[in-house]
């Protein structure tokens, strides 16, 4: 039943997009900082201006989140790169928010218990709850990975051109990273 499960959720995330109103991308008005989405801000923007989809999956209670939102995400260099190429979501695995997308809703189905996923949350992350953890989709909302634990700059800068760029060369991580000229070092 898991696995059916399991398939049904991937299946509805390679499916179309339904019809919404079309919301204006975000835009780099500050060097240094992503310009995180919610969920559904991301699904308008996309109606109009399609980008790959980067979502960090975070909790409150979570450390190394919080070091990752310090170090790496208010890198300039990342957050000026996120900004151009991707979507950035900034998604709580516990919201207590109901999602609708594409017809099917999300809910949290234990809000008042201490540490219950979202269900949109547990479907990206295949059930392996570990944050943070951070996912990417392309335009058509298919998953491409899942990069669980903290990344400091230099280790994460890779990824996040590889899933924007590199993905689409026909190239598997490995060699795209042989050839990756990192603007940061440290």
């Amino acid at each position: 039943m898991r696995s059916l499960s399991l398939l049904f959720i991937t299946l509805l995330f390679m499916t179309s997009a339904s019809a919404q109103h079309a919301a204006p991308a975000p835009t780099s008005d500050q060097s240094g900082k992503v310009n995180w989405m919610t969920w559904n801000e991301m699904v308008k923007a996309m109606e109009s201006e399609p980008k790959p989809i980067f979502i960090d999956t975070y909790t409150a209670w979570c450390g190394w989140c919080k070091v990752m939102d310090r170090n790496t995400f208010s890198h300039p260099q990342i957050a000026d790169y996120m900004n151009q190429n991707y979507y950035a979501v900034k998604m709580d695995a516990e919201m207590k928010d109901t999602i609708t997308f594409r017809g099917h809703t999300f809910v949290n189905p234990n809000p008042t218990g201490k540490r219950s996923p979202h269900q949109l949350a547990s479907s990206l992350l295949e059930n392996r709850m570990s944050y943070p953890s951070f996912i990417f989709l392309n335009t058509d909302f298919v998953r491409l990975n899942i990069l669980p634990g903290y990344k400091a700059p230099k280790d994460f800068e890779p990824y996040i051109h590889y899933y924007a760029e590199g993905v689409n060369q026909g190239v598997t991580f490995e060699e795209f990273k042989k050839e990756f000229a990192p603007a940061i070092t440290q």
